[in-house]
């Protein structure tokens, strides 16, 4: 017998091994096809929305960004009810809690965006070799108060979050509702595991006597502290940092007992025509320039390689008071039944949406 195979053996051969390889390292990359309009869901503030916008397209040439804007948990529910019908290409700037939910549901796309071995451990999925959302930045829960209500109220200046179960600040308070925003989830999420769970849902009965009421955004709480509508609100830094930056007579205080966190990330949704161009997208949001644009609003960065600069007036020792660890996929697990507790509990006070 001869010691040879055909051209034709040897090509079915080639696309055996090629089809082998497919399989296991995924499949061969898209191409891009020119003016893609990529349908791009976020929970980012708005006024981040035109900065990053313009970074991108001016990086990539050809696509546009169409941006779909809301809270965390109203983005997720968006994403989760599309679930047959998915309109959305990419997430860009959504709580990872609210990705992995997502990601159970098998929604994501694998995929290694450029510079992924830059990108800090606590930033990635690393349950594989083919991550299904990357991590941006990390936004922490911190106290807003504006002091010159409080002064006219009598208030002392809250330290901790259990300072916030005193009396005095009856009807003084007010704070997300975790269902529709993602920084009300994190800060319930903290509690549950600062306190234990027992611990966690009886300091939420208490500070809920001092609650005025529960608004459907992680920034809003902040912002109307600013605007001397309540003196005191549960928000985050960024926030109040800029109503500080912008002449309002606000302190931002990071609770000293701990403060929750998640971080916002970026995924490609599972079946999307613009596959190319939505890993375009998912490079530059984990490059080192992406990373120094968020750092216009955050600290704390994805990448290794980006010293993050301090803005005027942000509170010092913030990675350092974030609570760790911050078990992400069993708070991302627990989320509806949290959600539906919490709401049972509390809702009464919700602000109209």
């Amino acid at each position: 017998m001869k010691n040879w195979i055909s051209r034709r053996q040897l090509a079915l051969l080639g696309a055996a091994v090629v089809g082998t390889a497919a399989a296991l390292f995924g499949a061969p990359a898209p191409t891009l096809a020119d003016d893609v309009v990529l349908k791009v869901y976020t929970a980012l503030e708005e006024e981040q929305l035109p900065v990053y916008k313009d970074a991108f397209e001016k990086a990539n040439p050809g696509i546009t960004i169409e941006w779909q804007r809301d809270s965390t948990g109203v983005i997720t529910a968006r994403l989760l009810a599309e679930k047959e019908n998915r309109q959305a290409d990419v997430v860009w700037g959504l709580a990872a809690t609210g990705l992995m939910v997502l990601d159970k549901e098998g929604m994501l796309e694998r995929y290694s965006p450029k510079g992924f071995d830059q990108i800090k451990d606590d930033f990635k999925d690393k349950r594989s070799g083919w991550p299904t959302w990357v991590g941006m930045d990390a936004w922490a829960s911190a106290i807003c108060y504006n002091k010159v209500e409080a002064e006219k109220l009598g208030l002392p200046k809250p330290a901790s979050w259990k300072d916030l179960l005193n009396p005095v600040y009856k009807d003084q308070i007010v704070m997300p509702n975790p269902g529709s925003s993602g920084t009300g989830f994190l800060t319930v999420s903290a509690w549950l595991q600062l306190f234990g769970d027992k611990g966690g849902w009886d300091y939420m009965t208490k500070l809920h006597e001092n609650i005025k009421t529960y608004l459907h955004s992680g920034s809003k709480p902040c912002k109307a502290v600013g605007a001397g509508e309540y003196p005191i609100g549960i928000s985050f830094a960024y926030p109040g940092v800029k109503l500080i930056n912008d002449g309002a007579p606000v302190e931002v205080i990071l609770p000293k007992d701990g403060i929750g966190w998640d971080m916002e990330a970026t995924a490609i949704m599972k079946g999307t025509k613009n596959l190319a161009a939505a890993q375009k997208l998912a490079d530059f949001a984990a490059s080192a320039d992406a990373n120094k644009l968020y750092n216009e609003s955050y600290q704390v960065l994805a990448r290794k390689d980006v010293t993050p600069t301090l803005p005027a007036n942000y509170p010092a020792d913030e990675e350092k008071l974030m609570i760790s660890p911050n078990n992400f996929y069993e708070m991302a697990d627990r989320r509806q039944a949290i959600l539906d507790e919490w709401q049972r509990s509390f809702g009464s006070k919700d602000a109209p949406k």
